[in-house]
């Protein structure tokens, strides 16, 4: 490990890169303590406290709705953004057919920054409300020019982070949007591991022990997931080309258990809050069944029952979603047929297509399930203890693991390239 630091170091363009990446995400984490004035921060942090479905959004804005800052919302209306226009891919032919080129996906990049903003304004205005009509006191009598100047400032917030996340992306040396979630979940470690000492009980000790022996197994199960992969064998046709022989090679085809990484835990946390956070909008209406309609929802999704059905199958589903989204069998059964290339026993053309489709649904069926698993595991630990705050760092496990796999592996790619451009 200390080698492949110093390589990183000695690397120039790499270690450029990384820097540029961390100075990033510094000024995401400054912009994540700038908050607008006139909100009651100590009510503001025992709201979130006391209200888990807040806290896992908290979670995913890095800390900025607790302090009310001007990156309060995070990257989730983006986020929204791009499920929006993945699903209008599985739905309309033509944005499909867009998706398989390069000018056609930097259009529909383009439009997922434009919807985003509408979206910010939405949630944004949501949040606010939210937060006038707590019983709580948290944000006092507000003018309007005031509610317009903290929506107009929360929706530029999320831009800046959209805007820093592609900077990042750019870097190739990690997801913007995913490293972004990453630093804000890191950046509540400190103050996590400075509350348990102050509170800690000699008779809490087998059960930190229980906990960190937890972490590791699920950081071990993220690993083993996200780096096991099936090969299937691929042979290449000799070609015979006057007196010289070309290809008649062997070679596979690395089908992965995991191809959509973090992706669907992301998603799968975004539609999930989506339900409880448009009820608690609503929770004051004046007209009494949607009132009613509201409170239901709210008690709904507190039950952890319910709560971890939901979660599980999300993750579930976005796990086969996504990877349809990224993955094309008849794609990759075209590209073989090419160049000359097919699988031992399979027919070239759709019955390679419909084996690859095949065989990736089964092997995804094993990384949804786990995924799944590890997702809910923190909830039953939560059920078993009562500690609500573990709930939430069994989510975050999970994310960083998986972003710091994907960070990692992309910064060996670059070295390699390197090492590439040397011979």
């Amino acid at each position: 490990m200390f080698d492949k630091l110093i390589q990183i170091w000695k690397a120039k363009e790499v270690r450029n890169k990384i820097l540029y990446v961390l100075g990033m995400l510094v000024v995401f984490r400054l912009a994540a303590h700038i908050p607008i004035p006139g909100v009651n921060q100590t009510a503001l942090h025992n709201l979130f406290a006391s209200n888990q479905i807040l806290g896992l959004m908290n979670l995913f804005s890095g800390g900025g709705m607790e302090t009310f800052s001007i990156v309060m919302m995070g990257v989730a209306p983006y986020i929204t953004s791009s499920i929006i226009f993945q699903l209008l891919g599985m739905i309309v032919p033509s944005i499909e057919e867009m998706q398989k080129e390069e000018s056609g996906r930097q259009k529909i990049n383009m439009w997922t920054r434009w919807l985003t903003v509408p979206l910010g304004v939405l949630q944004s205005y949501g949040m606010i409300t939210l937060l006038r009509r707590s019983s709580s006191g948290i944000l006092g009598n507000v003018s309007t020019f005031d509610f317009i100047s903290i929506l107009i400032t929360i929706t530029a917030g999320t831009m800046l982070l959209m805007w820093i996340g592609e900077l990042i992306t750019e870097q190739k040396v990690g997801n913007g949007i995913s490293l972004i979630i990453f630093a804000g979940i890191v950046a509540a470690l400190p103050q996590m591991v400075q509350q348990i000492i102050i509170t800690f009980d000699q008779s809490q000790l087998f059960m930190l022990i229980g906990f960190a022996v937890i972490a590791v197994i699920t950081v071990v199960g993220v690993v083993v997931i996200n780096e096991g992969q099936r090969n299937i064998p691929v042979q290449y046709a000799r070609q015979i080309r006057g007196n010289r022989a070309f290809g008649g090679t062997s070679t596979h085809l690395p089908l992965r258990v995991n191809m959509a990484g973090v992706i669907p835990i992301i998603f799968a946390v975004s539609v999930v809050l989506f339900p409880p956070m448009i009820a608690q909008f609503l929770i004051h209406a004046k007209t009494a069944w949607i009132a009613s309609a509201a409170n239901g929802v709210i008690n709904l999704f507190n039950n952890q029952l319910f709560y971890g059905i939901i979660y599980f199958l999300m993750v579930f589903a976005f796990t086969y979603f996504y990877t349809e989204v990224i993955f094309h069998p008849a794609q990759i059964a075209e590209n073989l047929q090419k160049q000359g290339g097919f699988i031992p026993g399979i027919r070239p053309g759709k019955t390679t297509s419909d084996y690859l489709a095949a065989t990736t649904h089964k092997i995804i069926l094993v990384g949804a399930l786990f995924l799944g698993l590890i997702a809910v595991l923190p909830l039953v630990m939560q059920a078993v203890t009562g500690i609500q705050a573990f709930a939430i760092g069994g989510t975050s496990l999970l994310i960083v693991v998986s972003v710091v796999i994907e960070t990692v592996k992309q910064i060996e790619s670059q070295l390699t390239m390197r090492e590439y451009d040397g011979l």
